[in-house]
């Protein structure tokens, strides 16, 4: 994340901002731009997306959405995935998908990008986890690791290609190896 020089806003501030490309996200008074996403980073975004929602939204259990804003618990961020239940996900008046969600999501999914640091997106995942999501996953594309967050549990660190990835329980007919993940990479 880029550090964005200013000084401290409300967050009620920083949400009438313009947008920016890439996304900002407001954390503890501060605007941090995300890098901009590079080739690894958007393959396994665009595969993680399609799997999830090949997965679970066809029964209407949840739903992944790329680069969508959440705004909850005092910061507004930007996951690279963010998965919500189908019964989370907000609706306007005419019961579509609303434009703005103030809520964490249920699963969410971070890929670390080579110029991001790797705790700043770790203090977002547990940031959600203090709220209502059930499971963080950070995925590392250039030590093809996946460290699995769960709520109120250690973490779990994957890099054996045979590993079988947790998921939260609404999406448990979703079955994910750490090979086939990194191996979209090659694809």
């Amino acid at each position: 994340m880029v550090r964005t020089p200013s000084k401290n806003i409300t967050l009620a501030e920083f949400l009438i901002l313009p947008k920016t490309e890439p996304a900002s996200e407001y954390i503890d008074g501060q605007i941090l731009q995300k890098p901009m996403p590079q080739g690894k980073h958007s393959i396994i975004q665009g595969e993680m997306v399609s799997t999830v929602n090949l997965t679970v939204k066809p029964k209407r259990i949840a739903r992944a959405f790329p680069e969508l804003r959440c705004t909850f618990g005092g910061r507004s961020i930007v996951p690279d995935v963010a998965v919500f239940t189908w019964q989370r996900i907000p609706r306007d008046k005419n019961g579509e998908v609303a434009n703005v969600f103030q809520a964490s999501p249920d699963w969410t999914i971070e890929i670390l990008s080579p110029d991001q640091r790797q705790t700043k997106v770790t203090k977002n995942i547990l940031h959600c986890l203090n709220s209502e999501t059930q499971m963080g996953w950070l995925i590392d594309p250039e030590e093809q690791t996946v460290f699995v967050y769960i709520r109120n549990q250690q973490p779990i660190m994957l890099d054996e290609l045979e590993a079988l990835i947790p998921v939260p329980d609404f999406a448990t007919e979703l079955r994910l190896i750490v090979g086939d993940l990194f191996g979209w990479l090659l694809e």
